[in-house]
């Protein structure tokens, strides 16, 4: 279906009509709307797994811990969670706002939310999202993205088999439409995708003051920084795994990787080892390798490659008939190249050698570009680990591990600035689309006088003394 204006202006309309309706509020409710989408993931597993592999090449194996079984993950804990989180906060009033005793903070819907979706997890990242925008009680409206169309398709057959579309929907189309959705005044938006449409988003919602949460990858990537004290076989096998998962179409892959010069030959004969163990030595032949998601995508890939190609230590051949690049280690590369100043989105992985002994230099230069979704670092130096996770400005990250901090329940995920704004997962899902309503409850007995004129020498020693 091609939407206009008009369309997507009357889908907010009946939206809003369901949510003042007030069903969405009850907390039964919002529990059994999850269970349908959790059933549904179930039954329609066969097909996301088919749309994944017409999209992305996506392995099952991978369509399942991705996709699939990631979003399962987030229901089960709204489900949970959610008669918890969403009972109203009792707090006393205290003694300034005597006679009254209680004050509630009631965790209340925004209404009508608009759910901007990405291509390289689409299950992932926008039912993934909708489960927290259910557990809120809010209506959803999720924009999926053009370029993984069939697994749009999948996501309208199983939202229109479970939810009446004045509650929830999926609406396919390009940028017009994504435009006409931000045009209306919806009450909350959730934007996953890159800085520079972020940005975009931003400035559209503020013609409505719209709240605005944005997942984005990070204007310089995400940096792994590896000390010479590390175990650089663990590192290299790690790193190859998370650089091969998507064909580094993942917003928190490692971008670039620092690696001390003392080691540095040694851990990328270790990488290279690791890559080809895991998929062999021409990734684009093995069936279970991603690709990228459109010729485009290819293109950028490829002729980044050639502006390095004498510095390509391994990888640096695809095919342009399936849009598969292989995985491809470039060494050495300057920390101030460009490649190490934008993010890749792809199976490129330049690495910067750096003096052990100075890497608080590198820490400085890292902290002087935009913040990357994520970090890692890779040492036996615990208190220098510890210290740096503390001082940096990131999204998340993790200490010889990549990307599981993004399976830990009741823990946020997100970036700052350039990477993001606003956080979810669990509770933080919840609140991050519900807002804090706070409401005293007044008495009529016992008022004073003291807040009221006139005011005398009396009151106003007392109201001191109160406040004080």
């Amino acid at each position: 279906m091609s939407y206009t204006k008009d369309d997507i202006h009357q889908i907010v309309l009946s939206q809003r009509d369901y949510f003042l309706s007030g069903e969405t509020l009850d907390v039964k409710f919002r529990i059994a709307q999850l269970k349908k989408l959790k059933q549904a993931l179930i039954d329609y597993e066969q097909d996301i797994v088919d749309a994944l592999k017409v999209d992305l090449n996506r392995s099952d194996a991978e369509a399942y811990f991705c996709d699939i079984g990631s979003v399962i993950l987030e229901i089960n804990e709204y489900i949970k969670g959610v008669k918890k989180w969403a009972k109203p906060e009792s707090h006393f009033s205290g003694l300034a706002c005597f006679p009254s005793r209680t004050t509630k903070v009631y965790h209340m819907p925004y209404g009508v939310s608009l759910i901007i979706s990405p291509f390289n997890f689409p299950i992932l990242l926008s039912f993934g999202v909708l489960a927290a925008s259910i557990a809120g009680g809010n209506t959803s409206i999720i924009k999926a993205s053009s370029k993984s169309a069939e697994c749009t398709k999948v996501m309208k057959k199983i939202v229109e088999s479970i939810y009446p579309q004045e509650y929830v929907i999926v609406i396919d189309g390009g940028h017009d439409v994504a435009d006409f959705c931000l045009e209306e005044k919806v009450n909350k938006i959730f934007y996953t995708g890159s800085p520079n449409v972020g940005k975009h988003v931003m400035e559209m919602a503020s013609k409505n003051l719209v709240p605005v949460a944005l997942e984005l990858g990070g204007e310089n990537g995400n940096w792994c920084i590896i000390r010479k004290d590390a175990d650089i076989k663990d590192a290299a096998r790690k790193i190859a795994f998370f650089k091969l998962c998507n064909a580094g179409q993942v917003c928190i892959n490692i971008n670039q990787v620092a690696v001390a010069e003392e080691i540095a030959p040694k851990f990328i004969e270790e990488l290279k080892r690791a890559f080809e163990r895991q998929i062999g030595k021409s990734a684009y032949e093995n069936p279970e390798y991603p690709k990228l998601i459109s010729k485009r995508a290819y293109e950028n890939i490829a002729n980044e490659a050639e502006e390095y190609r004498s510095r390509i230590v391994f990888g640096g051949q695809g095919n342009p008939e399936t849009n598969q690049y292989n995985p491809t280690i470039i060494y050495p590369v300057n920390i101030d190249e460009k490649i190490v100043n934008h993010e890749i989105f792809g199976p490129l992985l330049p690495v910067v050698p750096y003096k052990d002994n100075e890497v608080d230099r590198l820490l400085d230069v890292v902290a002087q570009r935009e913040h990357g979704l994520a970090l890692y670092l890779f040492t036996k130096d615990k208190k220098w680990a510890k210290r740096v996770m503390q001082t940096q400005q990131y999204g998340g990250g993790c200490v010889n591990e990549v990307c599981v901090h993004l399976m830990v329940k009741g823990v946020p995920f997100n970036g700052t600035g350039h990477s993001g704004m606003g956080a979810y997962h669990g509770i933080w899902g919840f609140r991050e689309f519900t807002h804090p309503s706070t409401v005293l409850y007044g008495s009529t007995h016992f008022n004073l006088s003291l807040r009221e004129h006139p005011y005398t020498k009396k009151k106003k020693k007392l109201f001191r003394s109160f406040l004080k």
